[in-house]
């Protein structure tokens, strides 16, 4: 099945704009008081309603906030938006709050884990909450992370399609294939990107009462290790075909072994229909990567890194054959990426003979495709990371360890990060070409829930396109020079809801 994809590619000279698929971002970190405790501040009163928010949420705590891009087809962009929205959430922050870096959460003692059960605004899910509070514990929900929304060009889907009419019956069900060999690849090479991008070498105290054995000494990824955000052992969902794991996830969900879809933490889950047997019929429409931890070495969250080197990364699962035998060769890639979770960060992983094979591959593909000089250098890079041990992220967290913990790094780290966006000399960094009031405004706009793009008329001059519920408004420059920016945005959008009402705990 899909036989020769690399040739077709080349032949359709489709490397580009395959390199150019979609990517979005969902990055969850949580707010902290100046202690270094989980905030017990509400939402910040100025980031709108979570109703409909298209880009700041909220996620299993009031604290845990989920900042969320547009897909874009170029990383530099998906990362410039990033960076916008967490300029905007810094200047929204609320008396001495500031954001944790690092995906296991600070120390919480019982009058925080019961603050955080008491004090939770959002009614429509909160029967979901308990029921994983219950089943999970309170800890379980606090460990943050990224998550990455990819998806294929449709005209570069249509165009591949033309050379496979014969093997499937329809684009759907080619579509389809594309989509979950990707997946299964995915899954079966996860450990190297837990061991490039691993984060998570310890928990702090209190965490796990007892402390498992595995993690006496630190490893290099907590969250992706069976002791993280997954589900139980036994009520895993299969990737052996798209069928076989649509119909246990389904069972899964019908059975009340899972509350809804949202309870599979698997590595990719697979997007864009309502129900999971709709993905035969209706298509995969993207995928939601989920195997990255929060990296405190870069002041969104996100490696850059990460992200240039999973868009050739993707490539290569995309050009690779299947597995022969999914059923055996899956189960072994999530051992795999259990035993990399779990080793100690400064050593070579076990498997690197392997991962020196899939760049020896990577490298190969990137020549038959003629891949720019840029992916090449990141495929150096992160070739140079696999050979040493001591420049993964969980590796280098462990000079900053102290008395077991890492609070006064987490700590020393979130304040930098918050007095560098506050005192920077413009307002939105991204957006420093536009003028002073024309950034404020977009900064209202962003809190407010309005969409924000910044687009050129025919004669290069920047021009900002605002969308809310499907209305758009397009401004220039001095049309943003308004005394009231939120009264201004309602005028152009009288459907726009009221900002909530501040709360107090």
């Amino acid at each position: 099945m899909l036989d020769n994809l690399l040739a077709v590619i080349r032949e359709e000279n489709l490397s580009e704009q395959l390199y150019h698929s979609l990517v979005g971002l969902e990055i969850e970190e949580q707010r902290i008081d100046q202690h270094g405790r989980l905030s017990r501040r509400p939402h910040p009163s100025q980031l709108g309603s979570r109703t409909f928010h298209p880009y700041f949420q909220t996620d299993f705590t009031e604290s845990q906030l989920e900042v969320i891009t547009d897909p874009n087809p170029n990383i530099g962009g998906t990362l410039d938006q990033l960076d916008t929205f967490q300029t905007v959430v810094y200047r929204s922050l609320e008396g001495d709050d500031r954001i944790w870096p690092l995906s296991m959460p600070p120390v919480m003692d019982e009058t925080d884990k019961q603050f955080l059960v008491d004090h939770f605004d959002r009614p429509a899910i909160r029967p979901y909450r308990e029921y994983l509070i219950k089943k999970y514990g309170l800890q379980h929900g606090c460990v943050t992370g990224v998550h990455v929304n990819y998806s294929l060009p449709d005209p570069v889907i249509h165009r591949l399609y033309s050379h496979y009419t014969e093997e499937f019956s329809s684009i759907v069900s080619f579509k389809n294939a594309l989509y979950f060999r990707i997946t299964q690849n995915f899954v079966r090479y996860q450990w190297l990107l837990t061991y490039l991008f691993g984060a998570s070498p310890i928990a702090e105290k209190g965490f796990f009462d007892p402390l498992p054995e595995d993690l006496q000494r630190p490893v290099r990824s907590i969250r992706n290790s069976r002791y993280g955000f997954v589900n139980f052992p036994q009520e895993q969902v299969t990737y052996t075909s798209l069928t076989a794991h649509l119909t246990q996830l389904q069972d899964r969900i019908d059975e009340g072994t899972y509350f809804s879809a949202h309870e599979f933490y698997g590595p990719v889950r697979m997007k864009g229909q309502a129900n999971a047997h709709d993905f035969l019929t209706g298509g995969i429409q993207y995928l939601e990567l989920r195997d990255f931890d929060n990296t405190p070495f870069t002041p969104n969250g996100v490696s850059r890194h990460a992200m240039y080197f999973l868009k050739i990364f993707m490539l290569y699962l995309l050009t690779q054959p299947a597995p022969t035998d999914p059923a055996t060769e899956l189960i072994a890639a999530r051992a795999k990426n259990q035993a990399v979770a779990l080793e100690e960060p400064t050593q070579p992983t076990q498997y690197q003979a392997e991962g020196e094979q899939i760049f020896h591959e990577m490298r190969e593909m990137a020549k038959a495709l003629h891949t720019h000089a840029e992916q090449w250098d990141i495929i150096d890079d992160l070739e140079e990371v696999l050979m040493h041990p001591e420049l993964t992220p969980a590796a280098k967290m462990l000079d900053h360890v102290e008395d077991g913990s890492l609070m006064k790094f987490g700590q020393a780290v979130g304040r930098k990060w918050y007095h560098d966006r506050i005192k920077a000399k413009t307002l939105l960094p991204q957006l420093q070409q536009l003028s002073d009031h024309a950034q404020r405004f977009v900064m209202t706009a962003l809190q407010d829930g309005v969409r924000f793009y910044q687009v050129r008329d025919e004669n290069g001059d920047d021009l900002l396109m605002f969308t809310f519920d499907g209305v758009t408004q397009v401004l220039e420059d001095r049309d943003t020079r308004v005394t009231d920016a939120d009264a201004r945005l309602r005028q152009l959008f009288p459907d726009l809801p009221a900002l909530p009402a501040p709360l107090h705990y």
